[in-house]
């Protein structure tokens, strides 16, 4: 199983980043596909979810209007547009995986690619 992000860097308060992360080895339409964020002397925190099948996307306070998440599931890939980025999104962003049923439950994580906001 692995889970690769990319796409972050470093970008200009008001700019844009878009994150990737490719997905292998499981059966990626299957799982609910998460981005979570963990700043600076921070907890790690969800910034969107969008569920395997249907449903609605969900999406942190914080990043409402600003972020959008989407998957292409003929490619395994999970996407994060960032829009209007401020200095306070400067996180390490990681892309998960989970998928729970059954009694059982399958939580993959990625090694997470750098956000950093800054003039």
């Amino acid at each position: 199983v692995q889970l690769v992000e990319s796409g972050g860097g470093l970008v200009q308060p008001g700019g844009s980043l878009r994150l990737s992360c490719a997905a292998s080895g499981f059966t990626f339409s299957s799982y609910v596909m998460n981005w979570y964020r963990q700043g600076p002397g921070k907890e790690r925190e969800l910034v969107a979810r969008m569920p395997s099948a249907g449903g609605s996307t969900n999406y942190a306070d914080s990043v409402k209007g600003r972020f959008t998440i989407s998957r292409d599931n003929a490619k395994n890939t999970v996407y994060l547009q960032m829009n209007s980025l401020k200095p306070e999104d400067t996180a390490m962003y990681y892309c998960n995986a989970l998928l729970t049923g059954w009694g059982k439950k399958y939580d993959y994580w990625g090694q997470g690619t750098q956000v950093t906001v800054s003039s």
